[in-house]
């Protein structure tokens, strides 16, 4: 970077020589610092920055001199577009390099007093290559890949990489990337191919090819991982059924067993009471027989009695008369 001072502490700070590919976008960053004020006739003057110009080739930037960009022209070359301010930055972007920019820049500030105009001479100088063909960098040595494993791709140049509208290719078809650098996340098969890239309005600038192979065996599917997973659900449920159908049939065993006390529990109480009542059954008939006998034999025998006794007084009876 370089650095120029002038007498009244204004400074430029410019970049250090840029190259660029023809039909590129190219940056030149740049800081300026503007006096604070000058003393005009015994009185001192606050410095304001009302104008910032960028020419080339020309070490002055003052009159007529051609300008890339003018501040206070309404006719500005759109090729050249100001990214800085009247207060300190001064950067300036170049698009769709050409040949006719294969020169030094300077960038020039005017202020309010014409002390305090000033250009900083040194300048920036700008190469521009026609026709220097991309190289594809990639993250990886070697162009193997197994499934599931990822990869970046940059698309660059000896001369330089800033803000590159590129077009990238596989297998002859256009993608949807368009910037110098594409990351492949999670490589399939149908991420093989051999890829290109180039400047969006240089086709001079190709890239030989780039061999990109995807081994089908490696890694797990995407689909197989859902399988799987899938699995393991279904052997999660599996059991959980198992073990709910195993509770279910302790508590029905648990319930017949209980049946079953309860059934042999009856059985022995009825196996109690069958003998005694095979027991008392007739020994209680006899007794009921022999009740009825007896009483049946004492009425017939007091009737017997009253009987001869109605006969021995009617005998007594007759005699007497």
């Amino acid at each position: 970077m370089v650095v120029l001072t002038g007498a009244l502490g204004e400074r430029v700070n410019y970049p250090d020589p840029v190259c660029g590919i023809k039909g590129s976008t190219i940056t030149l960053p740049c800081t300026f610092t503007p006096p604070k004020s000058v003393n005009d006739n015994g009185t001192e003057v606050l410095i304001d920055i009302i104008r910032v110009v960028w020419c080339k080739n020309h070490t002055i930037c003052q009159g007529t001199t051609p300008s890339v960009y003018d501040s206070k022209s309404n006719n500005n070359n759109p090729r050249y577009r100001y990214l800085g301010d009247k207060k300190g930055d001064c950067t300036l972007q170049i698009s769709d390099l050409q040949e006719e920019d294969n020169k030094t820049f300077h960038f020039r500030m005017e202020a309010n007093d014409d002390k305090a105009h000033w250009t900083g001479q040194s300048g920036v100088r700008v190469t521009v290559q026609d026709g220097a063909r991309m190289k594809i960098r990639s993250s990886r040595d070697d162009g193997e890949f197994k499934r599931g494993e990822e990869v970046t791709l940059n698309c660059t140049t000896n001369c330089s990489i800033h803000q590159l509208e590129v077009s990238w290719f596989r297998d002859g078809s256009a993608l949807s990337e368009s910037g110098p650098t594409i990351h492949l996340s999670y490589l399939t098969a149908k991420d093989s191919g051999k890829y290109t890239c180039g400047l969006k309005k240089n086709n001079l600038t190709l890239s030989e090819l780039y061999s990109l192979h995807v081994e089908e065996g490696g890694g797990l599917p995407l689909a197989g991982l859902v399988v799987g997973v899938l699995l393991v659900l279904f052997a999660v449920i599996l059991v959980a059924c198992i073990i709910k159908r195993k509770r279910a049939a302790g508590r029905d065993q648990t319930a017949v067993g209980r049946d079953e006390e309860q059934k042999h529990s009856e059985n022995i109480y009825s196996n109690n009471l069958l003998p005694l009542a095979e027991q008392q059954g007739p020994n209680s008939a006899v007794e009921e027989v022999s009740y009825a006998s007896v009483q049946f034999t004492h009425k017939k025998q007091t009737r017997l009695a009253e009987e001869v006794e109605d006969s021995i007084t009617y005998s007594s009876v007759a005699r007497t008369g």
